[in-house]
C-alpha cells in the first residue's frame, strides 16, 4: 500500500458525504470493504477489523451508534499511557466548588492574542467554564484555543466527550481516522469521544471556540410549531471519506485526554491507517 503524507496530500476540493444520523460506508481502496459481514475470520487485504461504539452495546437501534474500521495496524499495538510532562493545567473536565464559582453575571470572552511560543491545538486549548463531570457522563465544558503551528508527528484523542469546534480565524485542516476534514471560520467540526484526529494549520496562527458535552451526543432540534424546513437540515452535513496514510513512523506520539488529563503513548505507526469503513458513529462537519 502506498505511502501518504497528511499535510501534503490535502486537496481543496475534499470529497464529502452528506447526511445526519446516516449509515455510510467507505473505502479508498476498493475491495476493502467486507460484504456481508463486520469481522469476518480473514479481512481482505489482510486488514485488521475494529469496532468504535459511541453508545453501550445493548442501545436499542435508535440510539445505537458505532462504526466499524478496517486498518492496516491494530490501533492497540503502542506503549502504556503515562501522564504527560509538564502537566497541561489549563483544562478541567470535573467542575466543583474546589476549582470553580459560579456567578450571576454575564459574561463573555473576548478573542485572545495568538502565542508568541510554538503553540499546536493540544497546548493551545484551555477552559473557560463548564458543569458536570465527565467521570459521571454529565455535564460540559467550555474550551477556547490558540495555535501557530500544526500537530507534528502526533495525534489527539478526547475520551472524556464529544467536541464541537467553532474556528473564528485561520482554517483548519482536520485528519481523522475516517478521513478529513476542512473547517473554515463560520463552519463547526463534531469530533466524537474516542476518535483520533490531527490538526494542521494552512492559514497560519488560527483561533477558535470549543465545546465539549459528556456522556451524550449532539443532535439535531425538533422542528414541531416551525414547521417542517425550519433549522439546520441533514444535508448540510459533511462527513469524510475514506483515507489512509501507510509506512514506518518512529516515535509516533498519541495524546488522550482521560478525566481533563493528558496521557501520552508512543508507537510506530500513524493512527490514520484505516483503508475503509461503515457506521453511523463518524466525524463530520456543518456548512
Amino acid at each position: 500500500m502506498e505511502c501518504c503524507s497528511r499535510s501534503s496530500n490535502f486537496p481543496s476540493d475534499l470529497e464529502y458525504q452528506t447526511g445526519f444520523g446516516n449509515h455510510f460506508s467507505s473505502e479508498a481502496i476498493v475491495g476493502t470493504l467486507p460484504q456481508g459481514q463486520n469481522s469476518p475470520l480473514i479481512c481482505p487485504f489482510g486488514l485488521y477489523a475494529e469496532q468504535i461504539s459511541g453508545t453501550s452495546f445493548t442501545s436499542p437501534r435508535k440510539l445505537n451508534q458505532r462504526s466499524w474500521l478496517y486498518r492496516i495496524k491494530p490501533s492497540v499495538t503502542h506503549e502504556p499511557f503515562r501522564p504527560r510532562m509538564p502537566r497541561h493545567e489549563k483544562l478541567v473536565s470535573e467542575f466543583n466548588q474546589s476549582n470553580s464559582s459560579a456567578t450571576p453575571t454575564q459574561l463573555r470572552w473576548k478573542p485572545v492574542e495568538i502565542p508568541e511560543t510554538p503553540t499546536d491545538f493540544i497546548d493551545g486549548l484551555y477552559t473557560i467554564c463548564g458543569a458536570g463531570s465527565s467521570y459521571l457522563r454529565h455535564g460540559f465544558a467550555i474550551h477556547m484555543y490558540t495555535a501557530n503551528k500544526s500537530m507534528e508527528n502526533s495525534a489527539f484523542c478526547n475520551a472524556d466527550g464529544d467536541f464541537l469546534i467553532v474556528p473564528q480565524k485561520g482554517r483548519l485542516w482536520i485528519t481523522t481516522e475516517c478521513g478529513r476534514l476542512q473547517v473554515c471560520p463560520g463552519e463547526i467540526v463534531i469530533l466524537p469521544q474516542g476518535y483520533r484526529f490531527a490538526v494542521d494549520l494552512p492559514d497560519g496562527p488560527s483561533r477558535g471556540y470549543v465545546a465539549e458535552t459528556f456522556g451524550t451526543h449532539l443532535q439535531l432540534p425538533d422542528l414541531g410549531p416551525i414547521g417542517a424546513n425550519g433549522l439546520a437540515a441533514p444535508r448540510d452535513f459533511l462527513v469524510p471519506v475514506a483515507w489512509y496514510e501507510d509506512g514506518s513512523r518512529p516515535g509516533y506520539t498519541i495524546v488522550q485526554k482521560y478525566g481533563g488529563e493528558l496521557f501520552t503513548a508512543k508507537q510506530d505507526f500513524s493512527p490514520f491507517n484505516v483503508v475503509a469503513w461503515h457506521g453511523n458513529y463518524v466525524p463530520y462537519k456543518a456548512v
